[in-house]
């Protein structure tokens, strides 16, 4: 490239490296010759997608040569009877992902400030940087906190300048699965100013135990700078198909459907996001699987003397008690790909999906000759 042609490129996104998403299967197969791999590394449901779903994929009654409804009538429908909402505050995101970005393009820029956690989505960092505004991160709760590493509301509030426009909180957290408590995601609401985004990230909202879970529907209601961040990818199963969603107030879906990319969500993607809500038994029974699983699988890593933070998603984050690096290394020449978390600032921490009760004792099997490496 040219130094003309660089000095032309956004100095935000000069300053981005690529998200790393978890180590396909098939890219360890390839490095190591492995015919048995399992992967514990994206959070994805290790039950896949709903029966109705499934059924759906069968016969495929999608044409792909017609371009999908472009407003997702029919999903805004069904997700507006679920949530008791006006269709008009509804927008559908090619993943959350989409829906985090279009949230950017509208309220940050030169000058602009987004506030998010120490240890919170790696994708509100890049996506902040792509924007050329400015990414300050709140120092998280320190580790010997009622929730460690989780995030200080109280330091969110007191971080509130003239400059910001967007504060990104997730409850449950990735990549911590710490959540944080209804009153403390109230008070915070109530310290923003109108003219700034609050965005709450309820990507894995469905593991949450419902006694922790905020009325994040009502408070829709009360403040009209707060938007919801859903996701087919987690509970549903849907993760290769990438299709999310958006509750907001009306004005705010009406900016985001202006700069959304036309078609952003597929028809095939469309039709399975709505069969996944007509199978909610399916969603039921991944929830309970995953909660007792979690439970045991974090059982079996205290008893290694393996310390876990605490969690209310899909998944665990654990501390290895030494550089992690070799331990995931050593797991990988097992056949189990977890998430390394050094690039999240924990260098001896690793993210593990919850998986089912096979997946998960290959994995401490694994984790255990890893270990005595």
């Amino acid at each position: 490239m040219s130094e003309e042609l660089k000095h032309q490129i956004n100095p935000g996104v000069a300053e981005l490296s690529p998200y790393e998403p978890g180590k396909p299967i098939e890219d360890l197969q390839r490095e190591l010759g492995l015919a048995d791999v399992i992967k514990l590394a994206s959070n994805e449901n290790p039950l896949g997608c709903a029966p109705a779903v499934r059924e759906l994929l069968q016969t495929a009654p999608v044409d792909v040569a017609q371009y999908p409804d472009g407003n997702g009538f029919r999903l805004k429908r069904r997700l507006a009877e679920i949530h008791d909402l006006d269709p008009a505050r509804i927008t559908l995101g090619n993943g959350s992902n989409d829906i985090l970005e279009l949230v950017t393009r509208l309220f940050l820029g030169p000058g602009r400030a987004a506030l998010f956690s120490q240890y919170g989505f790696a994708i509100y960092r890049l996506i902040t940087l792509a924007a050329n505004a400015i990414p300050r991160e709140i120092p998280a709760n320190p580790a010997d906190h009622a929730m460690p590493m989780g995030h200080d509301l109280q330091a969110f509030g007191d971080a509130l300048a003239q400059d910001v426009g967007v504060v990104f909180i997730a409850s449950p957290n990735n990549p911590t699965g710490t959540w944080s408590t209804p009153a403390e995601l109230e008070a915070l609401l109530e310290r923003v100013p109108a003219n700034v985004m609050v965005v709450l990230d309820e990507a894995y909202r469905e593991y949450l135990d419902p006694a922790l879970a905020p009325p994040s529907r009502e408070w829709l209601l009360r403040f009209p700078n707060l938007l919801i961040a859903r996701t087919f990818s987690k509970v549903h199963g849907l993760a290769g198909l990438r299709v999310g969603y958006a509750l907001s107030s009306p004005d705010v879906a009406d900016l985001l459907n202006r700069v959304r990319q036309p078609f952003n969500v597929n028809s095939l993607a469309l039709a399975c996001a709505e069969a996944a809500l007509a199978d909610p038994e399916h969603a039921r029974q991944s929830v309970a699987i995953n909660n007792r699983e979690r439970a045991a699988l974090a059982q079996e890593l205290a008893a290694r003397k393996l310390t876990c933070l605490p969690s209310q998603a899909n998944f665990l984050t654990f501390d290895c008690g030494r550089a992690s690096t070799p331990v995931y290394e050593a797991l990988l020449r097992h056949g189990v790909i977890v998430r390394p978390m050094a690039g999240y600032g924990l260098p001896e921490h690793l993210r593990v999906t919850v998986g089912t009760a096979t997946q998960n004792a290959r994995f401490i099997d694994a984790l255990d000759a890893a270990l005595a490496e």
